[in-house]
């Protein structure tokens, strides 16, 4: 899947995770973990938050939560963003752990 483990930070009550991200792919999906980041592919473009609204939308499928509930913190207008994730970092794991062995990524 990757090269790694994702690095998960604490935050308040949540987490923050490092994304790596392509946007205008021929399709959506999660390539896997590279130097603690995830690296994803989004289809839409990356114009007016399009690809970002997409990056949101997968991360969430990903972990098991709502689009709404997951955010970008920094790096909208780049590649490298920052998202926040409102559970903790072993609860965030734990959801990433079952997620690859379920083999929704």
């Amino acid at each position: 899947m990757g090269d790694g483990e994702i690095g998960f930070t604490g935050d308040g009550g949540g987490s923050r995770l490092r994304l790596r991200v392509s946007a205008g792919a021929s399709r959506s999906r999660i390539l896997g973990v590279h130097g603690g980041a995830l690296k994803l592919c989004v289809k839409a473009p990356p114009e007016r938050g399009k690809a970002n609204r997409e990056v949101c939308t997968l991360v969430a499928e990903a972990f098991g939560l709502a689009s709404s509930d997951v955010g970008i913190v920094s790096g909208e207008t780049s590649p490298n963003k920052v998202m926040r994730l409102p559970i903790s970092p072993d609860e965030a794991a734990r959801r990433w752990s079952v997620a690859v062995e379920r083999g929704r990524v």
